[in-house]
């Protein structure tokens, strides 16, 4: 049998989502879990790879195993077993077509930066932080820029294994209250560290460095060098992954709410 998941985890308290052979992964946690409850060698699949300290609001995975439990074991079973920093929200049986990767048909992502002068204590491992004013119009004029299809080799890791860096980036966002600021991402796929690398070049079109034309400067260019550093994972969140309504799935996104 196959079994879809919504799960939440604290990143910060991980060394990415992906196992690890000492263990420190956010599927590890999990697959033990699992284990414990359905006595059997487990593998999850996941929607997508988050990196050492990425959060997730909703990360979407499947499971199969030869054992029948009931959705609400699935639920509060698996998480006697994890810990406190990782919660399954939700399960759902589902058809043998259904698979957490391959199903998805888009992304969503969300990226909290608190703007002030010091370093926030409270959301240390849960927000970006910059300390100098940003200007929050240019920022919104230069995201506007990166919505559409796109080569984001300029936007992309080094060591980035996707086969092309074209990607369709069906939303761009900011919205501002007092000090945070949220940039919301929407994608059928993301490059390695490219939320975080396009988070990075708008702090230093907010910051008055460049105007907003130069991301459409530094798309053409195609070249990571010319971009800025990849920007803190602290702020990063996984907030929810699309699927075809045929798979009758509970609410697979969930958001940051500023107000």
């Amino acid at each position: 049998m196959r079994v879809a998941l919504g799960v939440e985890y604290d990143g910060a308290c991980f060394c990415g989502w992906q196992s690890q052979p000492q263990l420190c992964g956010v599927q590890d946690a999990l697959e033990s879990a699992i284990k414990s409850l359905v006595l059997q060698d487990v593998r999850v699949h996941a929607a997508g790879r988050t990196d050492t300290g990425v959060h997730a609001l909703m990360q979407v995975v499947h499971v199969e195993c030869d054992v029948a439990r009931p959705l609400s074991a699935w639920v509060r079973g698996v998480n006697a077993f994890l810990p406190a920093t990782v919660r399954v929200i939700w399960a759902q049986n589902v058809d043998d077509d259904f698979h957490a990767r391959f199903s998805a048909t888009q992304r969503h992502y969300q990226y909290l930066l608190i703007n002030q002068a010091t370093a926030p204590a409270i959301n240390a491992t849960k927000a970006g932080w910059y300390h100098l004013p940003l200007d929050i119009v240019a920022m919104q004029q230069a995201i506007a820029l990166m919505s559409g299809e796109h080569d984001f080799s300029a936007f992309r890791a080094s060591e980035c294994q996707a086969k092309s860096p074209i990607r369709h980036l069906a939303q761009a966002s900011i919205v501002a209250h007092q000090e945070a600021i949220i940039f919301n991402f929407s994608a059928n796929a993301f490059l390695q560290h490219q939320v975080r690398n396009m988070v990075g070049a708008l702090v230093y079109v907010g910051n008055g460095k460049y105007a907003p034309d130069w991301i459409t400067h530094l798309l053409k260019q195609k070249d990571r060098t010319l971009s800025p550093p990849t920007f803190s994972p602290n702020g990063l969140y996984l907030t929810g992954v699309d699927y075809d309504a045929k798979f009758n799935l509970p609410d697979t996104k969930r958001y940051l709410r500023l107000i």
